[in-house]
């Protein structure tokens, strides 16, 4: 049963956090939010709601370990299995993927987290610290988009679940939907989680380092599954840079704000540096325009399964 709790609320957060992702874009739109402004921030701020609840929630509940090993363990199966798979379909070529400042943004990100996580547990400073500099990284890509965009005000069908032909009735709804489904799937999981771990005997972190990190990254996966196809590396990169920096700012940042996360041991020994790993891995191909072939996808996809048995053994 403990499984069943935690796949159900899994599947009402993943229902919910698109839920909200359509309704505050068509919301945004009505109220004639430039559609650019609305990719940049709402969007990705959205398909990130459903690790901000399971944080927030794992940190109310006073189990911080299923909060850190989400965000963690996120950024770790972003690069080496939701960009590994990928890669093993169909070979990534990055020489047009125009990512590179938001890499370095990610780098600057996970130096950051780590150092915070070396001075101890992570308070409401940190968080004030983390959210601070999402800010700086939010102005300036809305900056660097207005730049090289002729139209910034590009038309509302050009954002990700735009439908100017929704209902006022249909939006509330969804927006409801969204208000009530992802705090109730987020409660699902994380006692489903706590339960799963007390079980089998392992620690709350090491599920949501697995476990937890894994399904919330479903999305993201999908994503990059249907770009790899239709060879859009710059979907694929940006898909997985964007997600990094919002878990290690926005996510942890808030998450500090609601209540002390402690560092357990084991992040400092051995996670934290798998994540700054997995980063760097990425800069060649980021930064010098390497191809990501399936070879390197196998070898990215192979070092996930190894650092997940692992966690668990």
């Amino acid at each position: 049963m403990d499984f069943a709790y935690a796949a159900l609320g899994l599947a009402i957060l993943l229902v919910a956090g698109d839920a909200l992702v359509r309704g505050a874009v068509n919301l945004s739109i009505r109220l004639r939010i430039p559609a650019l402004i609305v990719s940049l921030t709402v969007v990705s701020f959205g398909t990130s709601a459903p690790e901000m609840f399971i944080s927030a929630r794992a940190v109310l509940d006073g189990v911080p370990g299923i909060a850190l090993g989400n965000v963690v363990g996120s950024n770790i199966s972003n690069v080496l299995l939701v960009l590994g798979l990928p890669a093993l379909i169909s070979g990534i070529d990055t020489r047009i993927s125009g990512t590179g400042r938001s890499y370095l943004f990610m780098a600057v990100a996970t130096f950051l987290f780590i150092a915070l996580c070396l001075l101890g547990p992570l308070t409401w400073m940190h968080g004030i610290i983390l959210l601070g500099f999402l800010a700086a990284v939010t102005f300036d890509q809305i900056r660097q988009a207005r730049s090289q965009l002729r139209d910034p005000h590009s038309e509302p069908g050009d954002v990700k679940g735009a439908d100017p032909s929704m209902s006022p009735v249909r939006l509330a709804l969804l927006m409801a939907f969204a208000l009530v489904g992802l705090p109730f799937g987020a409660g699902l999981l994380v006692d489903g989680a706590v339960s799963i771990a007390g079980t089998l005997g392992i620690s709350e972190s090491a599920i949501g380092l697995t476990l937890v990190a894994v399904g919330t990254s479903l999305p993201e996966l999908a994503t990059t599954a249907v770009a790899a196809i239709r060879r859009r590396a710059d979907v694929i990169l940006g898909n997985v840079i964007g997600s990094n920096i919002f878990n290690l700012l926005a996510i942890i940042g808030v998450s500090s704000l609601l209540g002390a996360v402690p560092i357990e041991p084991s992040f400092l020994e051995f996670d934290l540096w798998v994540m700054l790993a997995a980063s760097l891995f990425l800069a060649p191909f980021v930064l010098a325009g390497y191809r990501i072939s399936r070879i390197t996808g196998a070898v990215l996809f192979t070092l996930y399964i190894a650092y997940v048995m692992i966690v668990l053994t």
